[in-house]
């Protein structure tokens, strides 16, 4: 399965380059010129990116600032790409956790590879969403490093309004993410985002997590 990288890059020349390359070796690359577009995008589809590629120097927001952001948004990897080639800005860098640091100018296939390097490292089926910890291979959750006993239908609907973060999904669509009959009641939905909610202390007047879009559905708020 290609992989999915971010790119945030001022550079048109050099954005329209990294990403030509990249999809050379079967990356799916979205590349954004200004952070603040960027910022939205992930906000909205977080979880279909598997990396970010960040240039620091960008128009309107230093490329740090950037990366918190994001990384308050979903612990994902990112590859610092910068002229900016100092050893402070390397340390400092690091010391905010980015996963890697390239100083242009660089040889594209070295991107690759430290790339590809950085996924194999992270490539789990664990994925971390503000306090949860998801794992999706063995179904199981975490919130705060205490396990959440779903059953396998709240499991199924937790991970489909996860990987529908911030969108809002209609009951029928809940529906057709689990195994139950076509015929379910809406009340039956209603019921498992009930559970859910208690089981992750998530009062619904005051939802923290599960919001309730009145006459449409739910929507998993990160």
């Amino acid at each position: 399965m290609n992989k999915n990288v971010l790119l945030v890059e001022d550079d048109e020349q050099m954005k329209s380059f990294i990403c030509e390359y990249l999809e050379d070796y079967d990356f799916n690359c979205t590349s954004f010129h200004d952070p603040k577009e960027a910022l939205k995008e992930f906000e909205k589809n977080s979880l279909n990116f598997d990396i970010v590629i960040l240039d620091l120097m960008l128009p309107n927001m230093d490329g740090f600032d950037l990366f918190k952001k994001l990384k308050k948004i979903r612990d994902i990897p990112v590859i610092i790409s910068s002229a900016r080639g100092d050893i402070g800005n390397k340390i400092h860098g690091f010391e905010l956790g980015i996963d890697d640091y390239l100083a242009k100018p660089y040889e594209p296939r070295e991107l690759v590879l430290r790339i590809n390097s950085i996924l194999k490292k992270s490539h789990s089926s664990k994925i971390k969403i503000n306090e949860f910890i998801i794992d999706k291979l063995n179904y199981e959750v975490s919130l705060n490093n205490y396990p959440i006993e779903f059953t396998k239908i709240e499991f199924d609907i937790f991970i489909f309004l996860i990987e529908n973060l911030n969108k809002v999904s209609s009951r029928e669509q809940i529906l057709h993410a689990t195994s139950l009959d076509e015929n379910t009641k809406n009340r039956t939905i209603d019921m498992h985002i009930s559970n859910i909610r208690y089981k992750i202390g998530d009062d619904p007047k005051e939802s923290k997590y599960i919001k309730s879009v009145w006459g449409i559905g739910y929507k998993f708020v990160g």
